[in-house]
């Protein structure tokens, strides 16, 4: 939970003149000489003709110039619409993809939610030997960065070994380099995500997103939706050596239970999260915004009775709902505008996210440098320098540690309810 620092790279422009008053005389403009180390003129040119067309590229609305970005999933109202997943198959007995270890490889990015509800199931379920997880860079990058008429921006492989690396934004501002839980792609050895995809020849996917779901024995995209994955990783795995079958997350005497909720969270909070920091009016934003508390003021209340969503288990209803709690401080109340109250300030969803992130498998699946480093470094027309929030980890009680999940490592209070 260490957070490395963030610096930002701004190129220092000339200093404007004082303005001029009433009484100067006019007189011809001279260029000063340019000081030791500081950015000729046509420098500040390039770096100026570059940020605005890296704004216009991250601006535009049409979904096949943005080059398969999530950022392009808008309705004519400016609602975001978040599309379907195009690879859907499963890993069944007996099936086509049958459950096999060292058969499968996860492709994540620790910083989203949608993967990161992977990790934790497959952590959960003690499936980390069998199967092989491949993590991307938190900083979006341009994948054909040689093709100027190519603007898409993604997850790209770095290589962990490299300590000095050092990317920028794709409109080339900020500076990040290597943290934690980072690997290449050691399954196909390719640079990008969006690689991974286009090696499906004849099926295509209108976004370049993880998880993807990965069978190194036929070379195919199994799936690349996460509410699938976590289903068959909880059920389909068990008979394999070590893993944990004693758990399950989707107990059939709650299934039903568990739709109903996932039928409210995943639209107004799983993804009302993204409906808010995405929407392109006002309409849309409120309307999202407002069903987001209403359905935090439910969680608070259903929280106040019992231990978890759905009752006294822990179930995949939980699971789902974590990923977006835990980002929800941290980067969704500042990034995506959804400050409308702080989950520290629900007691009981605080004290429910405390216990979560306190279980170890589950806390194997966060990581928030890549979280907070992510969303404000990918995303050039939400924030174009790509600087970093400090949270409360920069107030000075808390620089030393210098940690951001101090506030989940308390005591979490939730003995009070009965458990399986």
């Amino acid at each position: 939970a260490s957070f490395p620092p963030v610096e930002a790279r701004n190129p220092t422009l000339p200093r404007p003149s004082p303005p001029r008053t009433h009484r100067d005389r006019p007189r011809t403009p001279r260029m000063s000489a340019t000081k030791p180390g500081s950015p000729r003129p046509e420098e500040v040119i390039v770096a100026l003709q570059r940020q605005l067309a890296a704004c216009q590229r991250q601006n535009n609305t049409k979904a096949e110039d943005f080059g398969k970005s999530s950022l392009s999933q808008n309705d004519k109202k400016g609602a975001f619409k978040r599309k379907d997943a195009v690879f859907r198959e499963k890993v069944e007995k007996n099936g086509k993809f049958p459950p096999e270890s060292g058969r499968y490889v996860l492709y994540v990015s620790y910083a989203c939610p949608w993967a990161s509800r992977c990790l934790a199931v497959l952590h959960l379920k003690g499936l980390a030997k069998h199967i092989e997880v491949c993590s991307v860079h938190p900083t979006w990058q341009r994948t054909r960065p040689a093709d100027a008429s190519d603007a898409h921006a993604g997850w790209v492989f770095v290589d962990p070994d490299k300590k000095d690396l050092e990317l920028h934004n794709s409109a080339g501002w900020g500076k990040y380099g290597v943290g934690s839980n980072l690997t290449k792609d050691t399954v196909n050895n390719l640079p990008t995500i969006r690689d991974v995809y286009e090696t499906q020849k004849g099926k295509s996917t209108h976004t370049f997103s993880v998880p993807v779901f990965w069978d190194k024995k036929t070379n195919y995209i199994v799936c690349n939706e996460s509410s699938i994955i976590i289903e068959f990783l909880n059920s389909e795995f068990n008979d394999l050596e070590g893993v944990n079958k004693s758990l399950d997350l989707s107990p059939s005497h709650l299934q039903a239970k568990v739709d109903e909720t996932n039928a409210w969270v995943y639209p107004t909070i799983n993804n009302g999260v993204y409906r808010c920091g995405f929407a392109k009016s006002q309409e849309a934003y409120e309307e999202a915004f407002y069903q987001l508390f209403d359905s935090l003021d439910r969680v608070d209340d259903i929280l106040s009775k019992s231990r978890y969503i759905c009752g006294d288990q822990l179930t995949m209803a939980d699971i789902r709902l974590f990923v977006t709690i835990i980002r929800f401080d941290e980067v969704y109340a500042v990034y995506f505008k959804t400050n409308g109250k702080l989950i520290r300030e629900y007691p009981n969803i605080l004290g429910w996210t405390r216990e979560l992130y306190q279980m170890q498998p589950i806390q194997k699946s966060v990581d928030f440098w890549h979280i907070k480093t992510h969303y404000y470094t990918s995303h050039p027309n939400l924030n174009l320098y790509g600087v970093v929030p400090m949270g409360p980890r920069g107030l000075k009680a808390n620089r030393k540690r210098n940690r951001v999940d101090d506030i989940f490592l308390v005591p979490h209070g939730r003995e009070k309810f009965a458990s399986k």
